[in-house]
């Protein structure tokens, strides 16, 4: 584990579900979160999803935040992406010590190093 981020702790406030360049899933997160809410495969990428550099992500309401975020809590919580479920330490923030300090600006729970 990076010394960088030997101190987070979530902080349960729902900043990570904000955006940020969108939650991408894969054909399995897909699948679950489909299976989940009740409704085919093709629905829920037609009707829940967006295209972004050419992978699917979740699409985000007008607040900015994930479409399963409802007051403080994930709607789909037990089926969460893997990308949700591994924050804050995915590979794009693991690469590089900086980009996790832009991201522990936003996230109270992540420690900067600044």
């Amino acid at each position: 584990m990076q010394s960088y981020y030997k101190n987070f702790e979530c902080k349960k406030c729902g900043d990570c579900c904000k955006g940020y360049g969108g939650t991408y899933i894969n054909d399995y997160d897909a699948e679950q979160i489909a299976s989940y809410i009740g409704i085919n495969i093709k629905n829920f990428k037609e009707n829940y999803c967006q295209v972004s550099c050419g992978k699917l992500i979740i699409s985000q309401g007008e607040s900015g935040y994930c479409i399963f975020w409802n007051k403080n809590l994930c709607s789909i919580h037990p089926v969460k992406p893997r990308m949700c479920k591994e924050w804050p330490f995915i590979k794009s923030l693991n690469i590089d010590p900086n980009n996790w300090n832009i991201m522990a600006e936003m996230c109270p729970g992540m420690e900067s190093k600044k």
